[in-house]
């Protein structure tokens, strides 16, 4: 490796070096790729690694670069997350579904990506279709976390979260459904962002519960990821669910320090379920806000909450029984076409191509929505999820932000829930309530449960990512965590 290159600086270290000419973004390219290529066969963090069209951008960049161009994160190696579609390269949404499927346009987030000048390295491993919270529902084999090769990463957008955190690259997408970007951003020690539901655009995403869905960037510090939510936030026409909300400076508030947050605590949630260690660093975190100035309610009360697990796992499974309707092995994906009749052969490519959890979901989606018990269950898990977000919003008129720590347990060992879809559901009673009611929410790391990392999650004001990533820019000031790094893998 060439003298002053680290592939484990922040995205903001490397433009400084590329405008000193210390490297190029040709030059650290190769660096990465070696990396990530050495490492995937511990961390199976990728599903593809696109070298060939990665080298193309990074020389384009260096030109750029040369040229006078002075662009944040031109030139910085990204991963994306297999879910969103990209021109002429594989998109399998991590399933046998989609194994041969290769895109005839971007998603818009990812020619967002490519119009700033960053470049794609490759696309990130991922629970089939995004359903899973351990990244063990994939075709491609599970991904492993780089603090420890036998625990899981987190789901469903692990690949994402442990290429940033192994130092594979500084920056990366993946999706949240139900809290897949902040769920994985804790077990792996990184930071990881869910955007204000239209905050940012999902065409071209591969769906799985479209009211939920929401595409969101994953760094190491606060810096690197309001310069990356920088360049994929904004309204796209292409999307009806997209936002015209101006897009602001998500630097704007980095100098606002900690005096006068007001930060609300839902204690029902704490009260079992949740780890001791994840709790008293939880409370170490509480603790440095409030020494610094921030203002701590314990008295917020956000009744209906705990019912936000149940109404999740009836809304998203009917949403994702709607939209994988369309992959019979007929019009589109796998298809077996050795049955007598076309039922023969939806129900045979349908059976071979989706995997355990895809099959519990659309089930469970699919009864919900039935006749005669549409109303029972469907219905009903939408009034609650009004409910829900009524609460949300009263509460964050007492105060700026809520507080929780963003799983129950660190990284758990591989199969070691996977038959046990409910206990598996439970790793997302943090971080899902933030999707019902459309909210921005984030997890920074916080501390350590011996040699595994422990994520605070903070949720915000609706649109207001900016309050959101000033808390943390100062919470980083002013502590190490974020800075961690697993021994290299």
């Amino acid at each position: 490796m060439m003298a002053g290159l680290d592939i484990g600086s922040s995205a903001a270290q490397h433009a400084t070096n590329f405008r000193s000419n210390t490297y190029t973004p040709t030059d650290l390219f190769k660096a990465v790729s070696a990396k990530i290529t050495i490492q995937n066969k511990n961390l199976n963090a990728f599903i593809s690694i696109t070298d060939e069209e990665a080298l193309k951008a990074a020389e384009v960049a260096t030109q750029r670069i040369k040229s006078g161009e002075n662009g944040s994160l031109l030139g910085i190696p990204i991963a994306v997350k297999d879910l969103l579609s990209t021109a002429g390269q594989r998109t399998t949404a991590g399933s046998k579904m989609l194994e041969n499927f290769i895109p005839v346009q971007d998603s818009t987030v990812v020619q967002k990506l490519k119009d700033s000048g960053l470049v794609i390295v490759g696309k990130t491993n991922l629970d089939e279709f995004a359903m899973g919270s351990s990244n063990e529902y994939s075709a491609y084999g599970p991904v492993h976390n780089p603090w420890d090769l036998s625990k899981v990463p987190g789901g469903s957008s692990g690949g994402s979260a442990a290429t940033v955190a192994a130092r594979g690259v500084p920056l990366s997408i993946g999706t949240d459904t139900g809290g897949s970007i902040r769920q994985p951003a804790a077990l792996c020690g990184v930071m990881g962002l869910k955007p204000t539901y239209g905050r940012v655009s999902r065409f071209g995403v591969v769906a799985f519960a479209s009211s939920l869905d929401q595409v969101g960037p994953f760094s190491r510090d606060a810096n690197d990821m309001a310069d990356l939510l920088q360049v994929i936030a904004g309204h796209d026409e292409k999307d009806s669910t997209s936002s015209l909300e101006p897009v602001p400076d998500f630097k704007s508030t980095f100098n606002r320090g900690f005096d006068g947050i007001k930060i609300g605590i839902p204690s029902e949630l704490l009260q079992e379920g949740v780890e001791d260690d994840v709790l008293e660093s939880f409370e170490h975190a509480i603790d440095e806000f409030e020494s610094r100035g921030a203002i701590i309610n314990r008295d917020i009360s956000i009744p209906s909450i705990k019912a936000a697990l149940p109404v999740y796992y009836l809304i998203a499974p009917s949403e994702a029984s709607a939209n994988l309707a369309r992959y019979d092995g007929v019009k589109y994906g796998f298809s077996v076409l050795d049955g007598k009749n076309a039922e023969e052969v939806m129900s045979a490519s349908r059976g071979m191509a989706f995997g355990p959890e895809v099959k519990r979901r659309i089930m469970i989606g699919t009864y919900a929505l039935s006749a005669g018990y549409y109303d029972a269950y469907y219905l009903k898990a939408q009034k609650v999820r009004t409910v829900i977000q009524e609460e949300f919003h009263t509460a964050l008129n007492e105060v700026d932000t809520i507080f929780t720590p963003t799983t129950p347990t660190t990284a758990f060992e591989l199969d070691s829930k996977i038959n046990n879809p409910i206990e598996m559901y439970l790793n997302d009673l943090f971080t899902l309530p933030a999707n019902i009611v459309g909210l921005p929410a984030l997890s920074t790391p916080c501390g350590f449960s011996g040699d595994l990392p422990i994520g605070l999650q903070m949720i915000g004001k609706a649109f207001r990512e900016t309050d959101l990533l000033g808390y943390t820019h100062a919470y980083q000031s002013v502590t190490d965590w974020h800075k961690s790094e697993p021994t290299d893998r």
